[in-house]
């Protein structure tokens, strides 16, 4: 999705953030938070948690549920992770790589999260990931439940992909939090307890966010050396169950150290055309070449990329 990338910032540690979006249509110009008008109808029990959504998130519901409707309606995220019409190589799987493993697409210039692609380090987890579920409270009961499913199959999934440990747990490192409109706007003391020292551009990415944007993800590496620790994955609780399951996919991956997007990417999600909706073969198989022991994290760029081509060759039957 539109977006999707990694930004590193010093401050109590190296802070990958990344936006997924998407540009079309134009969002909505009234997305401010307001007082339900006369007459509108309160939401029914179904569409409500413990507390009723606000008028301004029932029109983000609306307007996501629209754009959804016109990817579909282009044959955009497909759910299929690709096919013959999608071939890809050893050698495009390794350029995929650098680009969105080995480079970062935002940087902080004065105090602001900017879209800047920069070359980086190796970034990955050492200690093993575990998950954690938190709704904003008019997040709907049912929504709930589909997305603690989504989240438990994403785990098994990407820890095959890996080979490292992600599990869901009740203490968890990596917090994916989803929450309405009104909820992330005055997300800021929450996002401070969960990464301590967190910058104030950070939060303002979170609390900020247009509505073109989908989800985010904040992942810090406190000793600066390319091990992250902890993260944070924000989501709309407005999207449709596909739209949302996209974010829990990419958002969690990129948190995973696949930090930029790149439009040579096919097929993937890594990318801000929209064609694929969820991991991909291909996006599984950057996982893959990411934890591969071959590579460690902090690595300069340009040896992580000729180690990922040999391993890429391997995976993909091609070492001579």
């Amino acid at each position: 999705m539109w977006g999707g990338g990694v930004i590193n910032a010093v401050g109590a540690g190296v802070l990958a953030l990344a936006l997924s979006a998407c540009v079309t249509p134009a969002p909505p110009q009234s997305a401010p938070v307001s007082r339900p008008t006369v007459g509108t109808p309160p939401p029914t029990p179904a569409q409500t948690g413990p507390v009723a959504r606000s008028e301004a998130s029932q029109e983000m519901v609306r307007y996501y549920a629209k754009v959804q409707a016109d990817l579909l309606r282009n044959e955009l995220l497909r759910t299929d992770g690709g096919g013959t019409d999608t071939p890809f190589g050893a050698r495009q799987l390794a350029a995929n790589f650098d680009a969105i493993a080995l480079n970062d697409e935002y940087t902080d210039v004065g105090g602001q999260y900017v879209a800047r692609t920069t070359r980086s380090t190796l970034h990955r987890w050492t200690v093993p990931v575990r998950l954690g579920l938190e709704f904003g409270p008019s997040v709907p009961t049912a929504q709930r439940s589909k997305d603690q499913a989504t989240l438990a199959a994403l785990a098994t999934q990407l820890g095959q992909a890996t080979g490292h440990p992600i599990s869901i747990s009740a203490r968890p490192n990596f917090h994916v939090l989803v929450l309405n409109e009104d909820e992330r706007r005055t997300a800021g003391p929450r996002l401070e307890q969960l990464i301590p020292g967190l910058p104030v551009a950070a939060i303002r990415s979170v609390e900020n966010m247009p509505s073109s944007a989908y989800c985010l993800v904040i992942a810090s590496d406190p000793a600066d050396d390319g091990a992250y620790r902890s993260a944070v994955a924000v989501i709309r609780g407005e999207h449709p169950d596909l739209m949302r399951a996209s974010c829990f996919h990419e958002e969690i991956a990129q948190g995973l150290g696949l930090a930029n997007d790149s439009p040579q990417a096919r097929p993937s999600i890594f990318n801000d055309d929209e064609e694929f909706a969820l991991l991909t073969r291909h996006d599984e198989l950057l996982l893959r070449i990411l934890y591969d022991d071959r590579l460690s994290v902090g690595m300069q760029p340009d040896t992580a990329r000729a180690i990922a081509t040999r391993i890429a060759d391997e995976l993909m039957g091609e070492s001579s």
